[in-house]
């Protein structure tokens, strides 16, 4: 019978080993915000189905809307941070404007929204300003300007 097992063999004679030790290296490098693309995406997934959550979607049908739509918005961006972090992490400041609209857009895009639909966004954005401050602060100092 032929020997079918395989051996351990040495990568270093692999004709890409210095290419994928680069790009490995070069991924691991900006990968310090990586504990924050699961929340924000988490964040942007809950922004995404929270007026069936809290269940004012007859109540305020233009709060539905713009709640997915910007939810949506949140999760690709945390798939943006996790797919190529060194273009997207640029990027950062949009989380902190999408949660300070958040913030203000029961006012401007509901009608008369209760006590509950103003907390859930006020939250969901004091969250995503929260997140897009630390991807910034970690950013910035994982990537030294000269």
């Amino acid at each position: 019978m032929a020997n079918v097992s395989h051996t351990r063999g040495d990568i270093t004679t692999h004709p890409d080993a210095s290419e994928m030790r680069e790009r490995y290296a070069r991924m691991l490098g900006g990968r310090d915000v990586a504990l924050v693309d699961g929340p924000v995406f988490l964040l942007g997934l809950y922004c995404a189905v929270s007026p069936w959550i809290l269940h004012y979607t007859t109540s305020q049908p233009d709060l539905v809307t713009h709640n997915l739509i910007v939810g949506i918005a949140i999760g690709l961006l945390a798939l943006g941070f996790t797919q190529t972090p060194e273009r997207m992490y640029g990027l950062s400041w949009a989380m902190c404007a999408l949660g300070v609209w958040m913030i203000v857009s029961p006012w401007i895009v509901g009608d008369s929204p209760d006590a509950g639909v103003i907390w859930n966004n006020v939250v969901i954005g004091a969250l995503a300003v929260i997140l897009g401050l630390m991807c910034i602060a970690t950013a910035a100092r994982s990537n030294p300007r000269p």
